[in-house]
């Protein structure tokens, strides 16, 4: 795969990721749901940590002003990171899975950057109300925007029989997290890497193999 079309692969993602997120936040209200089906709904969230909503106020002794400066500044070095890497990669011809899921996961990584950094400048709150875009009061400042979520599968809504010990009577749900294209995009890119590894690292695999077979 060449550069063009890695490119094209991230630039298409980006704006799927970012048109869906302007829409839900110019016409949802915060929690608000709609069904698509029984098993899908586009429900708005928004998600001001990292990975399951996960903030570092929640770990560390800080502000969650400031955990959330500390992780978007993160994002934006992973992203520098990632982007090498898809460069690199492109450069000494990889193979085509491998740069097929680096540029997916760096469109993924770059969708919910864009969220983290200019939301808060551009959008006022949702609490209550439909967000307005291009706002004279924004909910927020450079760096401190929330990322936006809308897409939930409970594949099972169901509750506990009584008879099953600590958890009968009680709700359970699968799947529950909320996410977005971006986020989509990055699980299919590790996806790959992982259930293709062979493909992706194929000298890396010889290797190995030669190792192991000289052990034998």
């Amino acid at each position: 795969m060449n550069q063009r079309k890695s490119l094209l692969i991230i630039v298409l993602i980006l704006l799927v990721d970012q048109l869906s997120k302007v829409y839900i936040k110019t016409h949802f209200i915060l929690g608000e749901s709609h069904d698509v089906l029984g098993w899908f709904k586009i429900l708005f969230i928004e998600n001001e940590g990292a990975a399951w909503g996960t903030k570092l106020s929640d770990l560390l002794p800080i502000s969650e002003s400031s955990g959330k400066l500390i992780l978007t500044i993160f994002r934006i070095f992973a992203v520098f990171g990632i982007g090498y890497w898809l460069w690199d990669i492109i450069k000494k011809q990889s193979t085509r899975t491998l740069i097929l899921a680096v540029s997916l996961i760096f469109a993924g990584a770059m969708g919910n950057i864009i969220d983290s950094v200019f939301y808060g400048l551009l959008f006022d709150h949702s609490n209550g109300q439909v967000a307005t875009l291009f706002s004279n009061q924004p909910y927020g400042s450079l760096f401190h925007g929330k990322v936006v979520d809308m897409l939930y599968f409970p594949l099972i809504d169901t509750t506990w029989p009584d008879w099953v010990p600590s958890v009968g009577g009680q709700r359970f749900r699968f799947f529950e997290p909320v996410f977005n294209i971006a986020d989509t995009a990055i699980s299919t890119g590790v996806g790959i890497l992982i259930v293709f590894n062979k493909k992706a690292f194929p000298k890396h695999a010889e290797k190995k193999q030669e190792v192991a077979d000289q052990n034998a």
